[in-house]
């Protein structure tokens, strides 16, 4: 039962920081000066932030989901995978033409190449 109980208490404390995440998240922002428009971007990395926290706050998140999908939000927007890359033929592009010589990049991951189609393969 204490467990339950500590549970509930944890999950309601996340929804109430999740709540306040706007308010924040805006502050934070806003003493950075991330708004304005000498700053990078002419005021929108600020902007581009503020959008995020508003759409993560307003999905009502326990602790561990709101775990979870910062997780898995950063690992997909910095175009990693989720799954080991493969050598299957559909994962790699033939890119050749560009580097005059034999080689071929990940679609799932740019970051991974390779000099024989897939079977083998490096990063850079």
């Amino acid at each position: 039962m204490k467990i339950c109980i500590s549970k509930k208490l944890r999950d309601a404390s996340c929804s109430l920081k999740l709540a306040g995440l706007k308010d924040h998240a805006n502050y934070e922002l806003e003493k950075a000066g991330l708004f304005k428009k000498d700053s990078d971007y002419g005021g929108l990395i600020g902007k581009s932030v503020q959008e995020l926290c508003n759409v993560f706050a307003g999905q009502g998140h326990s602790g561990y989901s709101a775990e979870v999908v910062l997780d898995l939000f950063e690992t997909l927007a910095k175009f990693h995978t989720l799954t080991p890359i493969t050598s299957s033929k559909d994962e790699w592009s033939d890119v050749s033409k560009m580097n005059g010589q034999p080689l071929w990049q990940n679609k799932r991951d740019p970051s991974f190449f390779s000099k024989d189609g897939g079977k083998t393969w490096y990063v850079v």
